[in-house]
């Protein structure tokens, strides 16, 4: 069997802010009723971090939890811990209606940090950016460019870009070529 490798093999471009591949990440997409106590409860156990609130993120030392709809999330985790945390979410929910997918090899992260991140984001996808309305620990689903995507905001330097590994490459020459731009005084 092949060793996994991250969609850009550790790229990284500077401009304005840094753009950089995360490298391999673990990803199970969980579909389910939030409400359900017994989902919150294995989503703590397998990622370290409580269930968001609506388009929210929550981050742990173990993982992270993003609301992707109101009956889906999208749990980080490390890579090789993706098809365990499935396995783990399966036998929690038996009974339950719900499915658990190790999405991690069909995904790419990228980062993009520096002091004038939001202004390249914002150059590349149609969602409002606006601090007040993509704040710390918030998740939007939306276009970057011409390809679904979605992006959070761990601060005002730094966010992070979640896309299909099959357009990663325009995705992060997208990122790059508006981190070149320099500042535009926007935000």
């Amino acid at each position: 069997m092949s060793e996994p490798v991250s969609a850009l093999s550790g790229r990284a471009a500077q401009g304005g802010v840094t753009v950089r591949d995360m490298g391999l990440q673990g990803m199970v997409t969980l579909r389910g009723d939030l409400a359900d106590p017994g989902l919150g409860a294995v989503v703590a156990e397998v990622t370290g971090a409580a269930l968001p609130g609506v388009r929210g993120i929550t981050l742990s030392e173990r993982g992270a939890v993003a609301w992707m709809s109101p009956d889906e999330l999208l749990l980080l985790v490390p890579h090789d811990q993706a098809r365990q945390a499935v396995a783990r979410i399966g036998a929690a929910l038996a009974g339950s209606h719900h499915l658990a997918v190790d999405v991690s090899d069909a995904r790419a992260l990228i980062a993009v940090e520096g002091p004038h991140a939001r202004e390249v984001m914002a150059r590349v996808t149609p969602a409002d950016l606006h601090p007040a309305s993509l704040g710390a620990g918030e998740i939007r689903r939306s276009r970057v460019g011409q390809v679904a995507g979605a992006f959070w905001c761990e601060d005002d330097a730094t966010f992070r870009v979640i896309c299909f590994r099959s357009v990663a490459d325009y995705v992060f020459g997208l990122l790059a070529e508006s981190a070149r731009g320099g500042a535009i005084g926007l935000y």
